[in-house]
């Protein structure tokens, strides 16, 4: 499966990555299975994706949560949650 990634704000400037193309295991992938796969890559990964902060994700331009199936060719978009004030 082939996946577009997109990552925002502080998981972009933390991460070193806007957007990578990325080859997944042909499994169901969910978007936490997506975080758990993507935070094995080192500590701030882990960091990011898997600790406290909050992070929101969307599907082909769609929020979703973390329960959400990803296909192949989808685009999927990591971002940290959006605060006002």
């Amino acid at each position: 499966m082939k996946i577009k990634l997109f990552y925002f704000a502080r998981l972009k400037e933390a991460l070193k990555y806007s957007t990578e193309d990325l080859e997944l295991p042909d499994e169901s992938m969910t978007v936490l299975k997506l975080k758990a796969y993507l935070a094995k890559r080192g500590d701030v990964w882990g960091q990011m994706l898997m600790g406290k902060l909050k992070v929101r994700a969307a599907i082909n331009h769609e929020l979703v949560d973390d329960n959400a199936a990803i296909a192949d060719g989808d685009e999927v978009a990591f971002f940290p949650p959006v605060t006002g004030g």
